[in-house]
Order: structure tokens, then C-alpha cells, then sequence
């Protein structure tokens, strides 16, 4: 069934989420490589720390994790949002199928092939000076040639680069469940093709679109153990054609639940760490400290929810961790604004943001597209 977003509750949850992930990247950024103790003593309490600026100047600089999920964005933009169904249309389609219809022009074939030009198109532009990840380098310069593109997945990685794009994924609008699930998959799988990559940004991605949904946070970690156990062994062969094969796995749904099975592994120790209701634990010290993506979604999860969801509290409490600082400050800063919008957001971090121009700009179609 293809979801419509809820009026009234989405129009800034798009540029909230953009917003936040941005946000999150540029506060995490210079703490990625510091220790706990050095990020204590140069930024202080993480409940007091502020937006740190680029060099002094006035403006903020994000990582690639911002400059890959705007790529990714911008392609989906491309091919994803188009005009609704018009309400006779819709109307007959819950009439006679109790459904409405999956978008027919959001095809794997379409969203590969504008993925693709994206991350080719990232892959030489002047603003990619930011030391991004080798496996995602590498994958990008094997996607400019004409080989398959399951050829150059990374299938031993899962880095958590692809999980933080993700969340664009959970944006799009008038997409069906499985749609979702497949974009989010294939997106990680152009890059990182281990299983785990795949599942955490599926799950990324379906936190988000449940945020902007009007799920509450008490809710969230429940519907996202009850989505991966559901599909723990589907492995979505239309979205990612032969990977399985390639990766060397038993059978493709042996191949795709390794990774459900971790994600699943992820979000127990997310649910045990905040049994514990201290916003003074670190999520690298709740959720681990791997630079992985099952790692970095239990971690943004964590800062998420043990700030009660509070945008500022939820990048401040991320990005302070010994941990992927920048990965797991951006998704908590994705799911802050997917939930609460552009309202919480403090105006001079979102005027002191690089890249302002182009994330207002996806923002707005999508927000007015629902």
C-alpha cells in the first residue's frame, strides 16, 4: 500500500529532517577524531555545547555525510516526487483495490541509474575536499564505468556512510512500503553491500518516514524491531538483483537476515541502554563505538530517545560521543527534525549552515508535495 503522508504534520518535516542532518554533521565534525576526554575538555558538558564554526568564520562546515545525503536527495527529487494522484484517481483505487497504487515511475531501473549519475556527479565536484570514506570512493569510480552496479559494491562493508543517507529515503512521498525498503537497500548497496549496511538503512529510512508519520518516540524503537522482524528474510531481488550471488552468501535469504540479525542485535541494546534514563551516558558507551551502521543507527536512536527527542539535546547528546561523532549526530539530527520539523532548530545555526540553499530547496518540494 503506498503511504500518504499526513496533512498539516508534514509541511517542514522535510526541511527539519534535511536541516538536522546537516546540523548534526557540522556539530560532530571536528569531534570525530578526538577521545572523550579531549572532547570534554575542549567542548565541555555535551548539554551545554554549541555549534562549533568553521575556522573562526561565520559560517558551518559539514562533512560528506551532508554532501552524500544531498546527492542522494537530489536524485530521488528527480525521480520520486511527481505530481499525486489526483483525489478521483485515489479514490477510485482504494475503491477497487482497498489500496492506493505504488508511484508505476519509481522503478529500480529509474532510481539506479539517477543514484548512479549522483554519486558519479559527487564523486568529481570541487566541494568533495572533506577526506570521505575510501569504500565509497572506490564505489563511485567503479559506478562511472559501464559494469553492473552490484560489481562495485563494497560486500564486506558496512561503513556507515550509507545508513545516514538513508534518511532522505524516508521522505519521499506516495511511495508503498516495499518501495521504501527497496530504495533504502539499493541506495547502501551501491556502496556498502554488506547485509547489515542494508538492513540499518532500511530501518533508517523507515524511522524516519514513522517520525514524520506522527509516531512518537516512547513508540519508535517497537515498530522498528516489529519491521525488522518482518523482514528478516525477504531479500528484495527487483531492488538488488544478483548481490547475494556476488557476496558469496548460501542463498540470498540466509544473506539479507545476517543483517536483519545484527540490526535486531542493534536495537536490543539500544532498548537496554535506556532502561538505564541517563541522558549522561554516551551512545558510544550505549550502542558501541564501531564505525558501522548498525552501530551509528543505535547510537543516533539513543541520542534520539534519551533526550526525549528535543532537536537540540538530541544533536548535542550525539554528537558527544566516543563514537562516529559526525554519522551518529546527523541520523539523530534527521530523526529531531523528521519528528519536530524546522521549529526547534535555533534560527542562526539553520542561516549559518552550508549547503542552506540547496536543502531549503529539496525541502520545500517535498513538504509541498505533502
Amino acid at each position: 500500500m503506498a503511504d500518504r503522508p499526513a496533512r498539516g504534520r508534514v509541511r517542514r518535516a522535510a526541511r527539519g529532517t534535511l536541516f538536522g542532518l546537516a546540523i548534526g554533521d557540522a556539530m560532530g565534525r571536528p569531534l570525530a577524531p578526538l577521545s572523550m576526554a579531549r572532547i570534554t575538555a575542549e567542548y565541555g558538558n555535551w548539554a551545554t555545547m554549541e555549534l562549533p564554526l568553521y575556522d573562526g568564520g561565520d559560517a558551518v562546515r559539514v562533512s560528506d555525510t551532508t554532501q552524500l545525503a544531498l546527492a542522494l536527495a537530489e536524485a530521488l527529487a528527480e525521480t520520486a516526487v511527481r505530481a499525486p494522484l489526483t483525489e478521483a484517481e485515489a479514490r477510485h483505487s482504494l475503491t477497487t483495490r482497498g489500496a492506493l497504487p505504488a508511484p508505476p515511475w519509481i522503478t529500480p531501473r529509474a532510481v539506479t541509474h539517477a543514484l548512479r549519475s549522483h554519486l558519479v556527479r559527487w564523486r568529481h565536484s570541487p566541494d568533495n575536499d572533506r577526506a570521505p570514506g575510501r569504500t565509497t570512493l572506490d564505489a563511485c569510480a567503479a559506478l562511472e564505468g559501464q559494469i553492473p552496479w552490484q560489481a562495485a559494491s563494497a560486500p564486506t562493508s558496512k561503513g556507515c556512510a550509507a545508513v545516514v543517507r538513508a534518511a532522505a529515503v524516508g521522505l519521499v512521498p506516495y511511495v508503498s512500503a516495499e518501495q521504501r525498503s527497496g530504495i533504502a537497500q539499493l541506495q547502501a548497496a551501491l556502496t556498502h553491500g554488506h547485509p547489515t549496511a542494508l538492513a540499518a538503512s532500511d530501518l533508517a529510512a523507515h524511522a524516519v518516514h514513522l517520525l514524520v508519520h506522527r509516531c512518537e518516540p516512547a513508540a519508535l524503537l517497537g515498530k522498528l524491531r516489529a519491521h525488522a522482524a518482518a523482514s528478516r528474510r525477504t531479500y528484495r531481488t527487483d531492488w538488488l538483483g544478483d548481490l547475494a550471488d556476488r557476496a558469496g552468501a548460501e542463498s540470498p535469504a540466509s544473506y539479507i537476515a545476517a543483517g536483519w540479525d545484527e540490526c535486531l542485535a542493534a536495537l536490543d541494546s539500544v532498548a537496554e541502554a535506556l532502561r538505564a534514563k541517563d541522558p549522561n551516558r554516551e551512545p558510544g558507551a550505549a550502542a558501541g563505538t564501531d564505525w558501522t551502521a548498525d552501530h551509528v543507527l543505535a547510537g543516533a536512536l539513543y541520542a534520539y530517545l534519551v533526550t526525549d527527542g528535543r532537536p537540540r539535546d538530541t544533536v548535542r547528546r550525539a554528537a558527544h560521543t566516543s563514537g562516529a561523532s559526525a554519522a551518529t549526530a546527523a541520523l539523530a539530527g534527521a530523526f529531531a527534525g523528521a519528528h519536530r520539523g524546522t521549529a526547534n532548530w535555533p534560527r542562526e545555526w539553520v542561516q549559518a549552515m552550508e549547503y542552506r540553499e540547496r536543502i531549503e530547496a529539496l525541502g520545500a518540494g517535498w513538504d509541498r508535495t505533502g
